[in-house]
């Protein structure tokens, strides 16, 4: 019997949520119908927030390690960002 660390389950869990969230996302593009357009939305939005929550508990436990951004960095993303929105 093999037993998964904690790390592993946790990363498991979050590749997962990243592809049920790909292929949600991937079905919204696709459908015709906007009231199942909507539903698929819903779901994608609820798998996004599960992925979020994983994401920061291994974060919190250094299991995912991220480098802090330089402020920058970060105003010059936004600004790519939202310009690509207009």
């Amino acid at each position: 019997m093999q037993n998964f660390s904690e790390k592993d389950v946790l990363t498991d869990a979050l590749i997962s949520e990243k592809r049920a969230t790909d292929q949600y996302n991937h079905y919204a593009n696709e459908c015709l119908h906007n009231s199942v357009r909507d539903t698929i939305i819903d779901c994608l939005a609820k798998e996004h927030a599960i992925q979020d929550e994983v994401f920061h508990m291994m974060h919190e436990r250094g299991y995912y390690p991220t480098p802090m951004a330089e402020d920058k960095k970060v105003e010059e993303a936004k600004q790519k960002f939202s310009q690509s929105v207009k």
